[in-house]
Order: structure tokens, then C-alpha cells, then sequence
């Protein structure tokens, strides 16, 4: 981490405030990319729906050959939801409420996902 002079006076033992936000917004987006869509999908379901039920199936393999098809995967999934929360609304609702609870930073890394929801 990087210390900084401050007013002519020598570097202190401490990181700056800006230091050590930089090494912290810097260390989550590491996190963050190693971190694989199908965790981050399930992470994110699981807190906002706490579904009595989430299995987060990545199928991308089955689509190599194919259109938004990328080595290593990550690129395709189904989605089987459960929860209390979905009482009540329409299919549309329901896939809606999905995308929102996944936002989209993590939806324009996903090519393709299917979704079973059940309340």
C-alpha cells in the first residue's frame, strides 16, 4: 500500500483514507471476478427470495458450438426458485423480480437463463 507525504512531513507507517479505499475497491473487484456467475446468481436469489428451494444448474457446457457459447463456462443456466415470496404474482412478475434481485451487472454476463419459479 502506498503512503503519501503530507506537507513535507515523511510517510506515515498508516495508509492514506484514499489508500485504503483504493486497496479495498480493489481487492473486492478481484473477489468479485473470481467469484463464478453460478455462485454470485445463487448468493444473490438466496438473499433476496430466502427460497425453501434454489438450484442454480450452469448447462453451458451442452451449448459449446453454439451462439454465446465461452470456454469455461458461465454462460448459460437454469434456475429452479421456490419461495413465499412469489405467492400471488404473475409468471411475468416473477421473472421480473429474478432480474431485478440478480441486477444488471450480473445479467449482461449471463447469455442465456432459464427459470422455473414456484411460490
Amino acid at each position: 500500500i502506498k503512503t503519501k507525504r503530507i506537507l513535507g512531513h515523511a510517510p506515515s507507517a498508516f495508509p492514506t483514507r484514499i489508500g485504503e479505499s483504493n486497496f479495498l475497491i480493489g481487492s473486492l473487484k478481484r473477489q468479485m471476478s473470481k467469484m463464478r456467475v453460478e455462485d454470485e446468481i445463487h448468493r444473490k436469489l438466496a438473499a433476496a427470495f430466502a427460497p425453501r428451494k434454489l438450484e442454480v444448474i450452469d448447462e453451458s457446457e451442452s451449448h459449446r458450438g453454439h451462439s454465446g457459447y465461452r470456454e469455461g463456462g458461465q454462460s448459460h443456466f437454469r434456475v429452479r426458485i421456490a419461495s413465499e415470496a412469489f405467492k400471488g404474482q404473475s409468471r411475468i412478475a416473477r421473472h421480473r423480480a429474478v432480474h431485478d434481485a440478480l441486477g444488471p451487472d450480473l445479467i449482461v454476463r449471463i447469455h442465456a437463463l432459464a427459470l422455473k419459479i414456484e411460490d
